[in-house]
């Protein structure tokens, strides 16, 4: 099995996320290390009534239920570009593996890059790093 190590350090969420959505599709297996590091593109006032929003709706007990950690944010964001109720979605969600930092088994290890989903070449872009948003919305890093 394929295992291949991503990085999300100033990357922009969406776009490391449709890309491990392809690549999981494909059958291979990605662990996605600093999630709390990623970015969401946008005004702060913007990105964190779209994230409130999501967060208020429903019912406490019966959902939907939106994790409020940076790992699982980010494994929410790579399940809403996957068809998760078909059994190939479904095993492709099971191949992605979310960690805030990076875990001891994979410090040796070569972190792949994602092209176009670096934001050092968007110099004039608003933004905010996905740990933020996270702990604006009450929930740990």
């Amino acid at each position: 099995m394929i295992t291949m190590i991503i990085d999300a350090t100033d990357h922009v969420l969406g776009r490391v996320a449709s890309f491990v959505a392809k690549k999981t599709l494909l059958g291979e297996t990605v662990e996605i290390v600093n999630c709390d590091q990623a970015v969401i593109t946008g005004t702060k006032v913007n990105i964190m009534h779209r994230y409130k929003a999501k967060t208020s709706r429903g019912d406490p007990f019966h959902g939907p239920y939106i994790g409020r950690q940076s790992h699982m944010m980010f494994r929410r964001t790579i399940r809403g570009m996957l068809p998760r109720r078909q059994e190939k979605g479904l095993s492709a969600y099971r191949r992605i593996k979310c960690h805030i930092g990076v875990p001891e088994h994979l410090k040796d290890r070569k972190f792949e890059q994602v092209k176009g989903a670096d934001i050092s070449k968007m110099s004039n872009l608003k933004y905010m790093k996905l740990g933020e948003v996270c702990k604006l919305l009450g929930g740990r890093i």
